[in-house]
């Protein structure tokens, strides 16, 4: 995985933007809405899941906004209770039947589940779907380094990217250190912390004053000067547009680390510990 002043190009030649846009919660005909509205605004890269129930949201918006496919970036999900192998590749394979796609950009394991034990499993049907074509590259969510050393001692292949939560209550220093040593690129889930107190603090509110940005666009910078990839959800054209203004700016040194001050142990927002958190 190398940085460029685009994005991201992942070791199998997938480039991904900087910034991308989630779209849980975004459903029907006013998600489809928002994400033409998102991807008339610049975002390339649409992050989506098989649990979110809007896969088909999401190849409307793809089939509607004008924009050729391929220079969209599409992402979807394989959820917990599909793990098996077979049922692993019929769950791409309705992916792509619930959008009207021929193939997704990126697809990943939702969660490792690792109670129940299959994510092994899981990779390997990930690998046979790269191997038919129907995703061009494969990664995972919420993998700990152990899940991913596993999945590469059994099959040989590493993902090319891991989807965490993280945001200045929860920086995960440690997951993206291993990341990045492994080529490994990491995507910022709730990157806002889901709205939460954090964008209160006034660590950050300073920060933000100081730049004339809002406390959201200091945040988002925070991931992309981190060597993230934050998929904020929005769905006005306001907060669509504010979340894309990232790059006329740079935090200091000073700011980042202070930023990084707000870190917790215990950050996670829903306490979802991805060795015991068994997603349905």
């Amino acid at each position: 995985m190398t940085k460029n002043e685009n994005g991201y190009m992942l070791d199998d030649g997938l480039m991904l933007p900087a910034i991308g846009l989630g779209t849980y919660k975004l459903n029907g005909q006013a998600g489809v809405a928002s994400m033409k509205i998102g991807i008339g605004l610049g975002y390339r890269l649409l992050d989506s899941a098989f649990n979110y129930e809007n896969e088909g949201a999401v190849g409307q918006a793809v089939k509607q906004c004008g924009v050729p496919r391929s220079e969209l970036v599409i992402t979807s999900k394989l959820p917990g209770r599909r793990h098996k192998y077979t049922e692993a590749l019929q769950t791409v394979e309705e992916s792509l039947y619930r959008a009207g796609l021929d193939y997704y950009d990126l697809y990943l394991i939702h969660w490792p589940n690792p109670i129940t034990g299959l994510y092994v499993e899981a990779w390997q049907a990930m690998i046979e779907a790269k191997k038919r074509g129907l995703v061009r590259s494969i990664g995972v969510c919420n993998f700990l380094p152990h899940h991913m050393e596993r999945l590469e001692k059994e099959t040989g292949v590493l993902p090319s990217v891991d989807q965490i939560e993280l945001h200045p209550y929860f920086n995960q220093q440690a997951q993206r250190d291993w990341n990045s040593a492994h080529g490994v690129l990491t995507e910022s889930w709730s990157p806002l912390g889901r709205a939460n107190s954090v964008l209160t603090e006034p660590i950050i509110r300073a920060i933000a004053a100081d730049h004339g940005k809002s406390v959201s666009q200091v945040i988002l910078r925070w991931h992309i000067q981190l060597g993230a990839l934050p998929i904020p959800k929005a769905s006005s054209e306001q907060h669509l547009r504010e979340n894309l203004e990232l790059l006329d700016f740079e935090l200091t040194e000073a700011e980042m680390a202070a930023i990084g001050t707000l870190t917790r142990p215990d950050g996670r927002l829903k306490n979802q510990d991805p060795d015991v958190y068994e997603e349905f």
